[in-house]
């Protein structure tokens, strides 16, 4: 009996140590799995959604025009200098082109002639006609040949006066005169010069001349903004040289095409510059209002998940996390626009992160 007791002592302690033991590890396995996290969601909303973009422009001149001479010539005498505001139709330069007035005279004397022997044929004309009224002194085929002849001398006369206007014409060119009001802001030449037509008297221009009370700011917006732009905004920019003040701008006209090589669209919007602040060259920032269709949705831009995989929004479905590809929009800090197989009945996740895997078992807490 004793030896019974003997052996069955320590085959009791041995089966009590090892259902501790496995007590302990149901417990230790227990602790192990992982928890459902509670996470808070919200709803996409459907709501109108307005924000703005800052990108480069350029101030241009609303007109820019390079003065070339029309003619082969000398440059006689200058009367603006680089920086003089001129206007419309003044006189900028004159010009001299001696076998230009030999052409005029050759041309004067011309017309003289043509009109004399216009003239002439004409009073023939009207003598015959006159003396035909008697009845057997001029035949019909004088009279016919006469009127032929009277025909022929207008035509030339008419020939004449149109060569003597081309002359003229000519010879107005030699005044060089500006076609719009504005600044001049380059001069190439001094007096003396030979100047012509672009490749033939000079590569350069005799002025360049540039609109500066009105300007054009320039913008390429990129392809992903042409669809958002507020056409009906009103614009404003600063300047990098005039710091701590906005300028602003009306948006006036559009390319209608995409740049192939930028992929983006040419924007033009009138500025006024009557206190000639702002100048063509100037590069600025412009601050473009867009607005979003309300077939977008908006979530807070928490919501978006930017990994390396793409961007996504994590949807909560029956307790599981599901990965939901999405196109972000334009965001105006606090909210995100999107699109994709969204809907504004669906429970987002408020805060995503890739620590919520796809297909993880999640806990959802209501948003306050």
């Amino acid at each position: 009996m004793n030896r019974l007791y003997k052996y069955l002592i320590p085959a009791v302690l041995i089966f009590s140590l090892q259902s501790c033991g496995h007590e302990e590890k149901k417990e230790a396995k227990k602790s192990s799995e992982p928890s459902s996290p509670e996470i808070e969601t919200v709803n996409p909303k459907q709501e109108d959604f307005s924000s703005s973009t800052t990108i480069p422009g350029e101030l241009q001149p609303y007109q820019k025009v390079d003065v070339y001479a029309k003619v082969s010539s000398f440059v006689k005498k200058l009367y603006v200098d680089v920086g003089n505001e001129v206007k419309a139709g003044q006189l900028l330069a004159t010009l001299e082109a001696p076998e230009i007035n030999s052409q005029q005279s050759a041309a004067s004397s011309a017309l003289k002639s043509k009109e004399a022997l216009y003239i002439a044929s004409k009073a023939k004309y009207d003598r015959l006609k006159e003396t035909s009224k008697t009845p057997g002194t001029i035949s019909a085929l004088d009279l016919e040949q006469a009127l032929a002849a009277q025909k022929s001398d207008l035509a030339q006369l008419e020939a004449a006066k149109a060569s003597f206007h081309e002359v003229a014409d000519v010879k107005n060119y030699l005044q060089i005169r500006a076609p719009f009001s504005g600044n001049i802001a380059t001069r190439n030449v001094s007096a003396g010069a030979y100047v012509g037509p672009s490749g033939k008297g000079s590569d350069l221009p005799m002025f360049s001349l540039v609109q500066q009370d009105r300007l054009r700011l320039v913008v390429n917006v990129p392809e992903s903004y042409t669809g958002l732009l507020n056409k009906n905004g009103d614009i404003k920019f600063s300047i990098q040289s005039i710091p701590g003040e906005t300028f602003n701008a009306k948006i006036a006209r559009f390319a209608g095409a995409l740049d192939n090589k930028l992929r983006s669209q040419w924007v033009e919007m009138d500025v006024y510059n009557k206190d000639k602040r702002l100048l063509p060259g100037m590069v600025a920032n412009v601050i473009l209002p867009l607005s979003e269709n309300n077939k977008s949705l908006s979530v807070p831009s928490t919501a978006v998940l930017n990994s390396t995989l793409g961007i996504f929004v994590i949807k909560v479905e029956k307790n599981k996390a599901h990965w939901v590809p999405v196109t972000a929009g334009i965001a105006n800090g606090e909210t995100t626009t999107i699109i994709g197989p969204v809907s504004p009945k669906d429970v987002i996740v408020k805060n995503a992160t890739e620590e919520i895997r796809d297909g993880q078992n999640i806990a959802v807490k209501t948003s306050k």
